[in-house]
C-alpha cells in the first residue's frame, strides 16, 4: 500500500510548478489569513482569562508580547498573494506563536502543571496551509521543538514525556491531513487547468480558439507598444480545402488541418501566438518581428506546408502578412484584417504564395 503523498508528486515542469504555486497562493491566502486572525483572537482571549484569574501586570505584559508583531503579519498576509512571501509570513506566524508560548510558559512557576499546551494544537491547526514539503517540515520542527525552553524550565520529566507522546500524535495527524489536502488541491488544480485549456483551445488542432487569440493578442500588442517593438501577423488559409473534404472526406480534411497546425507550431517561437480563426484559416502573431523578418518566416511556413501531404497530394497555403511599426500601432482586429486582405490577394494571384499588406499609418 502506497503512502498518501506518493500520488501527488509535482511533475518536473518549472512552468507547472510556478502556476501551481500561484494557484495555491490565491486559494489558500484567505484561509491562512483567517487562521491567523483566529490565533490572535485566541491569544488575546487567553490573556483576558489569565488576567481574570489573577495574573499580575508583569505576567500579562509578557503574554501580550507576540500580539503586536502577529497583528502586523496578519495585515501583511491580507493582501499578499505572492507565493514565497506568503510562505515566509506563515512561518513567521508560527515562530511568533512559539515565542509567545515560551514567554507565557516560563513566566509560570516550575511544576505548576500548565505546560506548553497551546503548542500541541499548532501542528494540526496549521497542517492544511503549507504550500510545499520543505515549509511543512520546517513548521512541524518549530512546533515540536519550539516549547523546549518551557519544558526544560519546568524540570518535570513526566510532563516532558507526556508532551513528547502528545506531540508525536499531533504531528502524525498533521502529516496525514497535509498529505490528503495537498493531493486534493493538486487534483483540483489539474482539473481546472484542463477545463480552462479545453475552453481556450481548439479541440481538433490544439491551437487557440478565436476569442482567446484576440484576448492574448491585445495583451501582446500592449506589451510591444510599451517596448516600442514591431509586431507582425501571418494569416494562413489552406488552398482548395473544400475539394479535400468533397473528394476525400471530412476525415482527410481534419487530418490536413492537424498537419497545418503542426507546421505552424513547428515555425513558432516561445512568444508567438497561434490560433485557428475559422474553418481552415489560421493566424500567427509575431511580437518583435518586423516586415522583412515576417516575410521570411511566412515563406519558411509556406515551404513547410508545401512539403506536407494529404490523400489527394500536396498541401499548400496562401499567406498574408501585415506589420505594425513601433511608431504606429493598429488594433489586433485591424492587424488581422490587413493580413486577411493580403491573404485573399494571394488567393487571387494563384494561391500557394505570400503577399504582404500595405503598411498602416
Amino acid at each position: 500500500m502506497q503512502a498518501p503523498s506518493s500520488h501527488w508528486q509535482l511533475p518536473d515542469d518549472a512552468s507547472f510548478r510556478r502556476d501551481y504555486a500561484g494557484y495555491l497562493a490565491q486559494r489558500m491566502g484567505p484561509m491562512i489569513h483567517a487562521l491567523m486572525v483566529v490565533a490572535l483572537c485566541s491569544w488575546l482571549m487567553g490573556v483576558v482569562v489569565r488576567g481574570l484569574l489573577g495574573a499580575g501586570p508583569a505576567q500579562l505584559f509578557w503574554q501580550l508580547a507576540p500580539a503586536a508583531p502577529l497583528l502586523l503579519v496578519i495585515i501583511a498576509v491580507r493582501e499578499c498573494r505572492e507565493p514565497l512571501t506568503l510562505r515566509m509570513l506563515t512561518l513567521l506566524c508560527v515562530v511568533l506563536l512559539e515565542i509567545g508560548i515560551n514567554l507565557t510558559g516560563i513566566d509560570y512557576h516550575a511544576g505548576s502543571g500548565h505546560g506548553p499546551l497551546p503548542g500541541l494544537l499548532l501542528p494540526v491547526a496549521s497542517s492544511v496551509i503549507w504550500f510545499g514539503r520543505w515549509d511543512f517540515l520546517v513548521a512541524m520542527a518549530l512546533c515540536a521543538l519550539g516549547p523546549l525552553p518551557v519544558l526544560l524550565h519546568t524540570d518535570d520529566g513526566v510532563q516532558v514525556l507526556q508532551y513528547a507522546v502528545y506531540m508525536a500524535v499531533s504531528l502524525s495527524l498533521a502529516t496525514v491531513l497535509r498529505a490528503f489536502m495537498a493531493r486534493t488541491m493538486l487534483e483540483q488544480f489539474k482539473l481546472e487547468r484542463l477545463l480552462r485549456e479545453r475552453a481556450e483551445t481548439d479541440g481538433l488542432t490544439g491551437l487557440l480558439v478565436r476569442n482567446r487569440f484576440f484576448d492574448l493578442g491585445r495583451e501582446a500588442l500592449q506589451e510591444a507598444r510599451r517596448r516600442q517593438q514591431p509586431v507582425s501577423m501571418l494569416f494562413l488559409d489552406a488552398d482548395h480545402f473544400k475539394r479535400i473534404n468533397d473528394e476525400h472526406g471530412h476525415a482527410a480534411g481534419d487530418a490536413a488541418l492537424v498537419t497545418l497546425a503542426g507546421r505552424l507550431r513547428g515555425q513558432g517561437r516561445k512568444d508567438d501566438l497561434i490560433g485557428r480563426i475559422g474553418g481552415e484559416e489560421f493566424a500567427m502573431l509575431l511580437p518583435g518581428v518586423d516586415r522583412e523578418q515576417a516575410l521570411a518566416r511566412a515563406e519558411q511556413l509556406r515551404l513547410a506546408v508545401r512539403g506536407s501531404h494529404h490523400p489527394g497530394g500536396h498541401l499548400s497555403a496562401s499567406i498574408g502578412v501585415a506589420t505594425c511599426r513601433p511608431d504606429y500601432f493598429d488594433s489586433i482586429e485591424g492587424l488581422l484584417a490587413r493580413a486577411d486582405h493580403a491573404m485573399r490577394q494571394a488567393k487571387r494571384d494563384g494561391r500557394d504564395r505570400v503577399v504582404t499588406a500595405v503598411a498602416a499609418g
